[in-house]
């Protein structure tokens, strides 16, 4: 794509709002329609749409793929980790009410925010490295 110099400019400048609005649907994801699902699949999409214009290999430098495995395993971590906190605390696994005994909707709404997190980090990282692992055999 690089005599395509328009839709080169175009996609620089609409990846950061395709990220930024990622990150709108991560956040409000606990009050209305979104969350980590969906935020990684957008996020994801601003990377492989990055991919597509100006190539896999400037894709793997900007995100390494071990970049994206460490980002995996963290949101399988952060995700597990919430889980077992909420046991520690004295409930069941994946109950955020414990986190805050005295004001269960406050703990839940800590919980939620955390385990979309985690969702949106996993999502979004899986999908970027299954992208780059299969435009990379398409290119070779």
């Amino acid at each position: 794509m690089r005599e395509h110099l328009i839709v080169r400019v175009i996609v620089k400048m609409l990846v950061p709002f395709v990220l930024l609005f990622g990150i709108y649907v991560q956040m409000h994801g606990d009050f209305g329609p979104g969350g980590g699902f969906q935020a990684g699949v957008i996020v994801a999409t601003g990377f492989i749409t990055y991919s597509l214009v100006f190539g896999v290999t400037s894709t793997i430098r900007a995100l390494p793929l071990a970049f994206l495995t460490l980002m995996t395993s963290l949101g399988l971590i952060l995700y597990a980790g919430v889980g077992f906190a909420a046991m520690f605390s004295g409930g069941e696994f994946l109950n955020y009410s414990a986190f805050d005994p005295g004001h269960p909707e406050h703990g839940q709404h800590i919980g939620i925010i955390l385990i979309e997190l985690g969702v949106g980090i996993t999502v979004a990282s899986v999908m970027v490295a299954i992208f780059i692992t299969f435009a990379e055999r398409w290119h070779r």
